[in-house]
Formats: C-alpha cells, sequence, structure tokens
C-alpha cells in the first residue's frame, strides 16, 4: 500500500481519461504546453533605470529621437552616434530583458521621450529563457498596441531588428526564426507604420551558420563587426 501511494494521482488521472493518458504524457514530455510568459521584475532593473535618469539629468536627451530600445544587443550598441551620424538617437536599451519588461517599462521608456522613430530588439532572451515563438508574436502585438495607445507615439513608426542568429544559441534559431516569421507577416500586413529589419541573413556565412567574428567570447553579444552589419541593415531605416 505504501509503495503505491505516489502513484495514485496517476491511476486516477489514468482512469478519468483512459484514451487520452498516454497522449497527455507525450505531450508534457514534449514541452507541447505552453509556458506562462514571464512577468517582469521591476527591481531586477532599478539601477538601469536609475541610470538613465542620471544620463537625462547631465546631458539632456535629444528633442523627437531615434529610440532604440531593447534587450543587451541594443544597450552594448555603445557606437550608436558614431554609426548613425547626424542623427538624434538614444540608446535606451537594457540587458537580460526580455518583451514584457519592454512592455512594462513603455511609458518610462519610450513615451516620456516622445520619439520620432522606435527601433525594437527583443525576443531573444524571451526564446532562450522557454517562451514558444507565438509568445513573443503576442508580445510584439502587445507593444504595437501600446505604442498606437499613447498620443506620443500613435503615429511613430517602428522597426523591429529580426532576433538574430548566434553561436551560443544557434540551437534555438529555428524557434527565433518562427518567431521572425511571425513578426514578419504582421509587419507586412501593416506596413504603414512598421518595419522588419532582417539582420539574420547577413550574419550567417557561406556554411549557412553564424558567422564566428561577428561574436564575442560568449558566442551571444556582438563584436563591432556584429554592429557593422546591423547598421547597415537598420541604416535606410533611420535615414542614414
Amino acid at each position: 500500500m505504501t509503495s503505491a501511494a505516489p502513484f495514485a494521482p496517476a491511476q486516477r488521472l489514468r482512469r478519468l481519461l483512459p484514451g487520452s493518458f498516454t497522449l497527455l504524457l507525450l505531450l508534457l514530455a514534449l514541452g507541447i504546453f505552453a509556458q506562462t510568459p514571464a512577468r517582469p521584475d521591476p527591481a531586477q532593473w532599478a539601477a538601469e533605470l536609475r541610470a538613465f535618469a542620471r544620463q537625462d539629468s547631465r546631458t539632456p536627451p535629444p528633442a523627437a529621437p531615434i529610440l532604440f530600445y531593447g534587450s543587451s544587443s541594443i544597450r552594448k550598441w555603445e557606437t550608436l552616434a558614431a554609426d548613425f551620424p547626424g542623427r538624434p538617437v538614444l540608446n535606451r536599451g537594457f540587458g537580460g530583458s526580455r518583451f514584457p519588461d519592454a512592455n512594462y517599462f513603455f511609458e518610462q521608456l519610450v513615451v516620456r521621450y516622445r520619439p520620432r522613430l522606435v527601433v525594437l530588439y527583443e525576443g531573444d532572451n524571451d526564446i532562450a529563457a522557454g517562451a514558444t515563438p507565438r509568445q513573443v508574436y503576442e508580445s510584439f502585438q502587445t507593444f504595437e498596441k501600446l505604442m498606437r495607445r499613447h498620443e506620443a507615439t500613435r503615429r511613430t513608426p517602428l522597426v523591429f531588428i529580426a532576433i538574430k542568429p548566434s553561436l551560443a544559441r544557434w540551437a534555438l534559431y529555428p524557434r527565433m526564426q518562427e518567431a521572425n516569421a511571425l513578426i514578419r507577416h504582421y509587419i507586412a500586413a501593416h506596413p504603414q507604420l512598421l518595419r522588419f529589419a532582417d539582420v539574420g541573413p547577413p550574419m550567417l556565412g557561406a556554411d549557412g551558420r553564424p558567422r564566428p567574428e561577428l561574436f564575442e567570447a560568449d558566442g551571444l553579444h556582438m563584436t563591432r563587426a556584429g554592429y557593422a552589419v546591423w547598421t547597415r541593415v537598420v541604416g535606410p531605416y533611420v535615414g542614414k
């Protein structure tokens, strides 16, 4: 009796769903049931938000900037001003962020600057943390709806930088490409204010894999050569 106790819930479920029990176990094993979307933790970003506030007080941001927003691939783009000379660029990337974080801080880090253009990179960390391509797509839709909800961004164009291929997350790239495809399709259906900057193809070598020279030692974050690729792809959208 004692040894059988741990299996009692499964036995009851088998009796309740005799024709579905094996399929249920298979679906669980394959991870078909989507994970709950990540919830933002505002305290996690307190230091970075304070740093942004200090920057704004010491050097007032440009009026109606071209706002670059998103995760560490944006935060580490430290050559924005040199890459887009004469353009009023403003970097508000915060490393490690996911789409729910970008959406949570939308008013604080996007609306307040009343940008003329938003360039967004998110989804990379979402997929790495287990989000499904559909969840990433829905998070993008939420971000776009936030832009249209606020007067300051209602007519502001949005450029989405495709989730990039990388050495460190190459095994996840098929899922990233699924998310990219969903977002690209949505953008194609709403061409008035949305653009898709596909950085993927030029980041791949002749062998179809990520070019090593584009990445730092961690295989995830980019070198200057990687950002040169992004500059060429994103440039036409920001008027370089």
